[in-house]
């Protein structure tokens, strides 16, 4: 079967490799300036603004949430009306406030590469590698320079180094604006949504029919939302399938969106259905990260954290092993793990995103579980030298026993939260990929929330009459801290088999490719492919 398309609006000449470089300058100097000035901010809550531990945690991990809620604004212009690149621009411009870049850099990164094309085939999923790879490069700089100015120089510079990472992004994406190449918006991918569910919802009492092949399709109409290809029909939630059952009433040269829909766009809303029991998923892997920065940070501080005589590692710092594993996990992956796998599953990729999804959950439960022994061990050392009571003073055991914890999280996220964003990127309908990729920031916006409530409610119940508590305000010596570590533990092993069985009963984004003629004259056949 050979059919040709002529889709103007992907400007194919530009995009590539060359735009890389600014593509990843502009994310490294963002990311500088974005964790520059939230790693250490637990330390200015509590020494500078003098609020209890549990607040100050609380209002990090709230204002967390609240800013990577704001991706799906960000996502929602890119692919309605803005397009990619001017969001990105506009999300320069608002800096810090909003983050409603950040699902439009990945998106707008991967559409560099035509997917179709078989030299470019596996360079995109390697872009969410090497995405990742320069984005822990520079928060691993942001977590040892920028927060050893902020605790030995002054937060006056420790503020404003970050605004003129900042400004340096700007500069790095707008050198870089004419080789790009830009996916103009194909229209609201929510007034889509919206459309196919009404139109099912009025024709619920309308007979299914007996052959999928009479459901209605129209290749004219879905053609700036197909442009790599088109979705063809599943066997799963038939209920929607009504919404493309031609009747009488549907005038099929002018149909109302609103009454009938294409089969590619009930698929659309299909695919995103799919994918929320996935995305539920890597909330609780978010919940068990983000004590790095709150309570983690504490242990910290109250353990010797000297390299020399006269030099200490800023408590903040230590989050330098979560990006060191993290990074050398990513090469380590790259280089030798998926040339190795590729010998035994024969995927391109290695291992799919959902098998690496699931090495990255059971890496972040053994973090946590051990997170638990290593507070016994800290709290054994305060108690041994009589310094239970004392919250100020620093406990003679190194704080290198924290290693553990902060390198397991760090292998966990080169796995998990790379291989989340591969499959939302993957299996997302293509005019909804920066849609889609968003839900992995508000996944991380619930995981924070999550973890707000979860402080929250433990501090609350496990207050004793005397004073007692598993998350104390102000001596975490007398707390529980590795109670509460192994409660997020039990919730990630339940959550581990939730996902299990989400993974075994996923059906993959069934699309037929086609080729663009305007580069491929002699190739445009179209094959049936889950891209997995």
């Amino acid at each position: 079967m050979k059919q040709k398309y002529h889709h103007h609006h992907v400007q194919k000449k530009q995009g590539g490799i060359i735009t890389m470089p600014f593509i990843f300058a502009n994310e490294i100097c963002e990311k500088l300036a974005v964790v520059g000035f939230g790693t250490n901010m637990i330390s200015y809550l509590t020494s500078q603004l003098h609020l209890p531990m549990t607040k100050a945690a609380n209002t990090l991990t709230n204002f967390g949430g609240t800013a990577a809620m704001t991706p799906l604004l960000g996502a929602f212009i890119a692919d309605a009306f803005a397009g990619r690149p001017t969001c990105y621009t506009l999300r320069l411009a608002l800096a810090n406030g909003l983050r409603l870049r950040g699902p439009c850099v990945v998106s707008f990164g991967a559409d560099q590469f035509d997917e179709n094309d078989p030299e470019q085939k596996t360079t995109t999923w390697k872009f969410f590698n090497w995405y990742y790879f320069c984005m822990g490069a520079s928060i691993l700089v942001a977590t040892t320079v920028i927060v050893y100015v902020q605790d030995n120089v002054g937060w006056g510079w420790g503020l404003g180094i970050p605004t003129a990472a900042m400004f340096l992004s700007i500069i790095a994406f707008i050198f870089g604006y004419p080789l790009y190449r830009k996916v103009d918006p194909a229209g609201s991918p929510f007034t889509r949504l919206l459309q196919v569910s009404m139109a099912a919802y009025r024709k619920r009492y309308v007979p299914m029919v007996s052959d999928h092949k009479m459901l209605y399709q129209n290749e004219d109409l879905d053609a700036v939302i197909s442009v790599g290809g088109k979705l063809v029909h599943t066997k799963s939630m038939k209920f929607l399938d009504k919404a493309a059952i031609v009747t009488e009433d549907d005038n099929l040269k002018a149909p109302n969106p609103w009454k009938l829909s294409t089969v590619h766009r009930v698929e659309e809303l299909k695919s995103l259905i799919r994918m929320g029991p996935i995305w539920a998923a890597g909330i609780l892997l978010i919940t068990a990260s983000a004590q790095q920065n709150t309570f983690s940070l504490q242990q910290a501080k109250s353990m010797d954290r000297h390299l020399t005589k006269h030099f200490q590692i800023p408590a903040a710092s230590m989050s330098v092993f979560t990006q060191t594993s993290m990074l050398s996990t990513i090469v380590f992956y790259d280089r030798l793990f998926v040339p190795l796998m590729r010998k035994f599953t024969g995927l391109e990729r290695g291992i799919s995103f959902l098998t690496r999804m699931g090495i990255g959950f059971v890496i972040s439960l053994l973090a946590t579980f051990a997170a638990g022994f290593i507070e016994i061990k800290r709290k054994h050392a305060a108690s041994a030298y009589d310094l239970i009571d004392h919250p100020q003073a620093t406990i003679p055991i190194s704080v290198f026993w924290l290693m553990p914890q902060y390198c397991l999280h760090g292998i966990a996220e080169a796995f998990m939260s790379i291989g989340h964003l591969e499959f939302f990127y993957d299996q997302a309908p293509e005019s909804m990929r920066s849609t889609a990729t968003a839900l992995f920031w508000l996944s991380i916006s619930a995981g924070s929330y999550t973890s707000t409530l979860l402080v929250t409610l433990v501090h609350k119940f496990t207050a004793g009459e005397n004073g007692s508590n598993w998350l104390p305000d102000n001596n975490l010596n007398k707390g529980k801290l590795e109670y509460f570590y192994w409660l997020i533990t039990l919730l990630q092993l339940v959550n581990l088999i939730y996902y299990l069985l989400c993974a075994k009963f996923y059906t993959l984004k069934p699309i037929q490719v086609h080729q663009a003629v305007d580069e491929r004259e002699n190739k445009d056949e179209i094959e049936l492919t889950d891209h997995v």
